[in-house]
Protein backbone atom coordinates (compact mmCIF):
# COMPACT_ATOMS: atom_id res chain seq x y z
CA UNK A 1 0.00 0.00 0.00
CA UNK A 2 2.60 2.59 0.82
CA UNK A 3 4.74 1.28 -1.99
CA UNK A 4 1.21 2.25 -4.20
CA UNK A 5 0.75 5.54 -2.23
CA UNK A 6 4.22 6.78 -3.19
CA UNK A 7 3.93 5.95 -6.62
CA UNK A 8 0.83 7.68 -7.37
CA UNK A 9 2.24 10.91 -5.27
CA UNK A 10 5.27 10.58 -7.79
CA UNK A 11 3.17 10.25 -10.70
CA UNK A 12 0.89 13.25 -9.78
CA UNK A 13 4.43 15.04 -8.76
CA UNK A 14 5.38 14.76 -12.20
CA UNK A 15 2.29 15.57 -13.36
CA UNK A 16 2.12 18.77 -11.80
CA UNK A 17 5.83 19.79 -12.67
CA UNK A 18 4.83 19.40 -16.26
CA UNK A 19 1.70 21.46 -15.96
CA UNK A 20 3.53 23.99 -14.49
CA UNK A 21 6.68 24.20 -16.94
CA UNK A 22 3.97 23.96 -19.49
CA UNK A 23 2.24 27.06 -18.27
CA UNK A 24 5.60 29.17 -17.65
CA UNK A 25 7.70 27.81 -20.44
CA UNK A 26 8.65 30.63 -22.98
CA UNK A 27 6.57 30.84 -26.28
CA UNK A 28 8.34 32.00 -29.20
CA UNK A 29 6.51 33.64 -32.09
CA UNK A 30 6.66 30.49 -34.97
CA UNK A 31 9.65 30.92 -38.24
CA UNK A 32 6.40 31.72 -39.89
CA UNK A 33 5.97 35.28 -38.28
CA UNK A 34 9.11 35.44 -40.60
CA UNK A 35 7.58 36.15 -44.23
CA UNK A 36 10.59 35.74 -46.55
CA UNK A 37 10.88 37.70 -49.48
CA UNK A 38 10.66 40.73 -47.12
CA UNK A 39 12.65 44.18 -47.96
CA UNK A 40 13.30 46.40 -44.32
CA UNK A 41 12.22 50.38 -44.39
CA UNK A 42 15.89 51.43 -43.28
CA UNK A 43 13.99 54.82 -42.47
CA UNK A 44 11.18 53.46 -40.40
CA UNK A 45 13.54 51.41 -38.98
CA UNK A 46 15.20 54.64 -37.36
CA UNK A 47 12.20 56.08 -36.90
CA UNK A 48 11.25 52.82 -34.16
CA UNK A 49 14.57 53.25 -32.93
CA UNK A 50 13.92 56.69 -32.67
CA UNK A 51 10.72 56.33 -31.00
CA UNK A 52 11.92 53.19 -28.63
CA UNK A 53 14.62 55.79 -26.79
CA UNK A 54 17.08 52.87 -27.72
CA UNK A 55 19.72 54.44 -26.84
CA UNK A 56 19.01 56.16 -23.22
CA UNK A 57 19.44 52.30 -22.06
CA UNK A 58 21.70 50.52 -24.17
CA UNK A 59 24.57 53.40 -25.10
CA UNK A 60 27.20 52.48 -22.29
CA UNK A 61 26.74 55.60 -19.46
CA UNK A 62 28.48 58.81 -20.49
CA UNK A 63 28.84 58.13 -24.07
CA UNK A 64 27.72 60.62 -26.12
CA UNK A 65 27.35 58.97 -29.41
CA UNK A 66 23.72 57.31 -29.14
CA UNK A 67 24.19 54.87 -32.16
CA UNK A 68 26.69 53.11 -29.94
CA UNK A 69 24.91 50.52 -28.37
CA UNK A 70 27.66 48.89 -26.03
CA UNK A 71 25.01 48.74 -22.86
CA UNK A 72 26.15 48.49 -19.59
CA UNK A 73 23.86 50.77 -17.85
CA UNK A 74 23.16 49.73 -13.94
CA UNK A 75 19.35 50.24 -13.38
CA UNK A 76 18.95 49.57 -9.46
CA UNK A 77 15.15 48.34 -8.66
CA UNK A 78 13.66 46.29 -5.56
CA UNK A 79 14.34 43.21 -7.38
CA UNK A 80 18.08 43.82 -7.70
CA UNK A 81 20.07 45.37 -10.75
CA UNK A 82 19.42 45.22 -13.98
CA UNK A 83 22.13 45.58 -16.25
CA UNK A 84 22.01 46.68 -20.05
CA UNK A 85 22.83 44.21 -22.72
CA UNK A 86 25.25 45.42 -25.73
CA UNK A 87 22.88 45.39 -28.74
CA UNK A 88 25.07 46.86 -31.16
CA UNK A 89 25.62 44.52 -34.33
CA UNK A 90 28.90 43.15 -32.37
CA UNK A 91 29.03 39.30 -33.50
CA UNK A 92 30.22 37.97 -30.43
CA UNK A 93 29.01 40.71 -27.35
CA UNK A 94 26.26 42.16 -29.28
CA UNK A 95 23.43 41.25 -31.14
CA UNK A 96 25.60 40.34 -34.03
CA UNK A 97 24.73 36.90 -34.24
CA UNK A 98 20.79 36.82 -33.42
CA UNK A 99 18.59 36.08 -36.17
CA UNK A 100 16.40 37.92 -37.51
CA UNK A 101 13.43 35.68 -35.62
CA UNK A 102 15.40 35.72 -32.59
CA UNK A 103 15.15 39.46 -32.42
CA UNK A 104 11.07 39.51 -33.70
CA UNK A 105 10.98 37.14 -30.04
CA UNK A 106 12.75 39.12 -27.97
CA UNK A 107 11.04 42.45 -28.60
CA UNK A 108 7.28 40.98 -29.07
CA UNK A 109 7.20 37.59 -26.75
CA UNK A 110 10.48 38.76 -24.51
CA UNK A 111 12.46 35.20 -25.63
CA UNK A 112 16.45 35.74 -26.04
CA UNK A 113 17.70 33.80 -28.79
CA UNK A 114 18.92 31.00 -26.83
CA UNK A 115 14.96 30.52 -26.12
CA UNK A 116 15.28 31.87 -22.50
CA UNK A 117 12.81 34.39 -20.69
CA UNK A 118 13.91 37.89 -20.43
CA UNK A 119 12.99 39.84 -17.84
CA UNK A 120 10.11 42.70 -18.66
CA UNK A 121 12.90 45.50 -17.45
CA UNK A 122 13.34 45.45 -20.91
CA UNK A 123 9.89 46.50 -21.69
CA UNK A 124 8.43 44.04 -24.23
CA UNK A 125 5.06 44.20 -23.10
CA UNK A 126 5.08 47.71 -24.79
CA UNK A 127 7.02 45.80 -27.62
CA UNK A 128 4.73 43.06 -28.48
CA UNK A 129 2.02 45.69 -29.62
CA UNK A 130 4.53 46.57 -32.75
CA UNK A 131 3.93 45.57 -36.21
CA UNK A 132 6.29 42.46 -37.43
CA UNK A 133 7.30 44.42 -40.25
CA UNK A 134 8.43 47.52 -37.91
CA UNK A 135 10.46 44.90 -35.55
CA UNK A 136 11.97 43.83 -38.55
CA UNK A 137 12.84 46.90 -39.89
CA UNK A 138 14.41 48.43 -36.75
CA UNK A 139 16.63 45.08 -36.68
CA UNK A 140 17.77 45.83 -40.15
CA UNK A 141 18.79 49.17 -39.24
CA UNK A 142 20.87 48.35 -35.85
CA UNK A 143 22.62 46.46 -38.08
CA UNK A 144 23.62 49.72 -40.14
CA UNK A 145 25.04 50.70 -36.67
CA UNK A 146 28.36 50.67 -35.56
CA UNK A 147 29.45 47.22 -33.89
CA UNK A 148 31.31 47.49 -30.44
CA UNK A 149 33.25 44.56 -28.92
CA UNK A 150 32.48 44.87 -25.46
CA UNK A 151 31.14 42.73 -22.62
CA UNK A 152 28.49 43.98 -20.59
CA UNK A 153 28.32 42.66 -16.80
CA UNK A 154 25.41 39.87 -15.93
CA UNK A 155 22.50 40.90 -13.69
CA UNK A 156 22.39 41.01 -10.24
CA UNK A 157 19.34 40.22 -8.93
CA UNK A 158 17.73 39.17 -5.89
CA UNK A 159 16.37 35.49 -4.76
CA UNK A 160 13.87 34.50 -6.39
CA UNK A 161 14.38 36.99 -9.27
CA UNK A 162 17.39 35.49 -10.37
CA UNK A 163 15.78 32.69 -11.51
CA UNK A 164 15.01 33.53 -14.79
CA UNK A 165 12.08 30.66 -14.88
CA UNK A 166 10.35 32.67 -12.58
CA UNK A 167 9.76 35.38 -15.10
CA UNK A 168 6.86 32.85 -16.48
CA UNK A 169 4.90 33.47 -13.80
CA UNK A 170 5.50 36.88 -14.21
CA UNK A 171 4.11 36.68 -17.58
CA UNK A 172 1.43 34.50 -16.62
CA UNK A 173 0.22 36.62 -14.14
CA UNK A 174 0.99 40.82 -16.58
CA UNK A 175 2.02 39.45 -20.02
CA UNK A 176 -0.27 40.01 -22.89
CA UNK A 177 0.90 40.16 -26.13
CA UNK A 178 -1.16 41.67 -29.13
CA UNK A 179 -0.12 43.94 -31.77
CA UNK A 180 -2.47 46.62 -31.63
CA UNK A 181 -4.96 47.39 -33.99
CA UNK A 182 -6.61 50.16 -34.89
CA UNK A 183 -9.50 52.01 -33.55
CA UNK A 184 -12.19 53.02 -36.64
CA UNK A 185 -13.77 55.37 -34.31
CA UNK A 186 -10.78 57.02 -34.04
CA UNK A 187 -8.86 60.11 -36.59
CA UNK A 188 -5.63 58.15 -38.03
CA UNK A 189 -3.47 60.65 -36.38
CA UNK A 190 -4.87 59.57 -32.85
CA UNK A 191 -4.13 55.64 -34.28
CA UNK A 192 -0.77 56.62 -35.11
CA UNK A 193 -0.24 58.12 -31.59
CA UNK A 194 -1.36 55.71 -29.91
CA UNK A 195 0.16 53.08 -31.84
CA UNK A 196 3.70 54.56 -30.65
CA UNK A 197 2.42 55.90 -27.46
CA UNK A 198 1.88 52.21 -26.37
CA UNK A 199 4.37 50.33 -28.62
CA UNK A 200 7.98 51.39 -29.48
CA UNK A 201 8.01 54.72 -27.26
CA UNK A 202 6.57 52.65 -24.07
CA UNK A 203 5.47 55.41 -22.35
CA UNK A 204 3.02 53.61 -20.12
CA UNK A 205 6.42 51.52 -19.13
CA UNK A 206 7.32 54.65 -17.08
CA UNK A 207 4.74 57.03 -16.08
CA UNK A 208 1.92 53.89 -14.47
CA UNK A 209 2.47 52.68 -10.76
CA UNK A 210 3.27 49.29 -10.39
CA UNK A 211 2.44 46.50 -8.12
CA UNK A 212 4.79 44.87 -5.74
CA UNK A 213 5.96 42.25 -8.41
CA UNK A 214 6.60 45.02 -10.77
CA UNK A 215 2.85 44.04 -13.24
CA UNK A 216 1.08 47.30 -14.23
CA UNK A 217 -1.53 48.50 -12.46
CA UNK A 218 -3.96 48.99 -14.77
CA UNK A 219 -6.85 51.34 -13.41
CA UNK A 220 -3.68 53.68 -13.04
CA UNK A 221 -2.28 53.85 -16.41
CA UNK A 222 -0.40 56.77 -17.11
CA UNK A 223 -1.33 58.81 -13.94
CA UNK A 224 2.09 58.91 -12.24
CA UNK A 225 4.60 56.54 -10.70
CA UNK A 226 7.57 55.81 -8.34
CA UNK A 227 10.55 55.42 -10.40
CA UNK A 228 11.25 51.79 -10.02
CA UNK A 229 14.95 52.65 -10.88
CA UNK A 230 16.38 53.82 -7.49
CA UNK A 231 17.08 57.48 -7.37
CA UNK A 232 13.60 59.16 -5.76
CA UNK A 233 12.73 60.95 -9.22
CA UNK A 234 8.97 60.60 -9.68
CA UNK A 235 7.25 59.87 -13.37
CA UNK A 236 4.30 62.34 -13.55
CA UNK A 237 0.95 62.01 -14.24
CA UNK A 238 0.40 62.52 -18.02
CA UNK A 239 -3.77 62.25 -18.12
CA UNK A 240 -5.64 65.40 -18.39
CA UNK A 241 -6.44 65.48 -14.88
CA UNK A 242 -5.62 68.83 -12.69
CA UNK A 243 -3.01 67.10 -10.75
CA UNK A 244 -1.52 65.93 -14.26
CA UNK A 245 -1.42 67.72 -17.59
CA UNK A 246 -5.65 68.80 -17.38
CA UNK A 247 -4.25 72.44 -18.51
CA UNK A 248 -2.05 71.43 -21.06
CA UNK A 249 -2.63 71.32 -24.88
CA UNK A 250 -2.08 69.16 -27.33
CA UNK A 251 0.37 71.17 -28.92
CA UNK A 252 1.67 72.34 -25.81
CA UNK A 253 2.73 68.35 -25.57
CA UNK A 254 3.94 68.24 -29.20
CA UNK A 255 5.99 71.39 -27.99
CA UNK A 256 7.24 69.54 -25.15
CA UNK A 257 8.33 66.23 -26.78
CA UNK A 258 9.92 68.36 -29.16
CA UNK A 259 11.81 71.09 -27.04
CA UNK A 260 12.02 69.69 -23.81
CA UNK A 261 10.73 72.78 -22.50
CA UNK A 262 7.44 72.28 -20.73
CA UNK A 263 4.76 75.51 -20.72
CA UNK A 264 5.99 76.90 -17.66
CA UNK A 265 9.27 77.20 -19.12
CA UNK A 266 11.18 74.03 -17.42
CA UNK A 267 13.24 71.67 -18.27
CA UNK A 268 12.38 68.35 -16.38
CA UNK A 269 15.47 66.16 -15.26
CA UNK A 270 13.61 62.88 -15.57
CA UNK A 271 12.62 63.96 -19.36
CA UNK A 272 16.01 64.55 -20.76
CA UNK A 273 16.77 61.01 -22.19
CA UNK A 274 13.45 61.10 -23.43
CA UNK A 275 13.25 64.20 -25.15
CA UNK A 276 16.61 63.57 -27.20
CA UNK A 277 14.74 61.02 -29.00
CA UNK A 278 11.15 62.51 -28.99
CA UNK A 279 13.18 65.57 -30.71
CA UNK A 280 14.01 63.90 -33.76
CA UNK A 281 10.82 62.72 -34.62
CA UNK A 282 8.64 64.25 -37.01
CA UNK A 283 6.51 67.52 -36.12
CA UNK A 284 3.90 64.98 -37.37
CA UNK A 285 4.89 61.85 -35.29
CA UNK A 286 5.09 64.23 -31.64
CA UNK A 287 1.03 65.59 -32.93
CA UNK A 288 0.28 62.54 -32.94
CA UNK A 289 1.19 61.53 -29.66
CA UNK A 290 -0.04 64.25 -28.41
CA UNK A 291 -3.15 63.81 -29.45
CA UNK A 292 -3.01 60.71 -27.81
CA UNK A 293 -1.78 61.73 -24.50
CA UNK A 294 -4.29 64.83 -24.62
CA UNK A 295 -7.26 62.22 -25.19
CA UNK A 296 -6.48 60.12 -22.29
CA UNK A 297 -8.53 59.61 -19.66
CA UNK A 298 -8.46 62.01 -16.83
CA UNK A 299 -7.03 59.92 -13.70
CA UNK A 300 -5.92 61.77 -10.40
CA UNK A 301 -3.01 61.06 -8.70
CA UNK A 302 -0.29 62.94 -6.93
CA UNK A 303 -0.51 66.51 -7.10
CA UNK A 304 2.93 67.59 -5.38
CA UNK A 305 4.89 66.06 -8.44
CA UNK A 306 2.43 67.88 -10.74
CA UNK A 307 5.21 68.86 -14.15
CA UNK A 308 3.93 72.70 -14.43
Amino acid sequence: MLRRLLLVGGVLAVAVAVAVWFLVAPRPLPASEIAAGYHPDLANGQVMFIAGNCSACHMAPGQADRTELAGGLKLKSPFGTFVTPNISPDAKFGIGGWSELAFVNAMKRGVDDQGEHLYPAFPYSAYSLMKTSDTRDLFAYLKTLPPVARATAPHALNFPFNLRPAVGFWKLLYFRPHEFTADPKQSSAWNRGAYLAEGPAHCAECHTERGPLGGPKLDRLYAGAANLEAGGRFASNITPHKDGIGDWSAPDIADFLKSGTDKCFNEPVGMKDVIASTSQLSETDNAAIAAYIHALPAIAGAPKHKTC
